[in-house]
């Protein structure tokens, strides 16, 4: 059993700056590949960001540049910082990783872009 909480989200201003968190528990199992997801209302769920255990990260283009995510292998904690925030960054961000092939989600954070 895998448990993800993420924090972080809120109201930024266009060109602002924000930092999500995800924290993950694994009842003492190592956490492989992490990941960020985000889905605006109306929208697919899609893929902002993967890190490997080693340090290994993969981005879309939409953010490549602007995000980076981040992890602390020892907290069990992958982070996302976010930069120069658009209007339609806006989205629920979600915590995702798999375990024994299940794939395991955090309960998401709003991110909100507007002026």
């Amino acid at each position: 059993q895998v448990q993800l909480v993420e924090s972080g989200g809120g109201l930024v201003q266009p060109g602002g700056s924000l930092r999500l968190s995800c924290a993950a528990s694994a009842s003492g199992l190592r956490i492989g590949i992490m990941a960020w997801y985000r889905q605006a209302p109306g929208k697919d769920r899609e893929l902002v960001a993967t890190i490997t255990t080693a340090g290994n990260t993969n981005y879309p283009d939409s953010v490549k540049g602007r995000f980076t995510i981040s992890r602390d292998n020892a907290k069990n904690t992958v982070y996302l910082q976010m930069n120069s925030l658009r209007p339609e960054d806006t989205a629920v961000y979600y915590c995702n990783t798999h375990m024994f092939g299940t794939p395991y989600w955090g309960q998401g954070t709003q991110v909100t872009v507007s002026s």
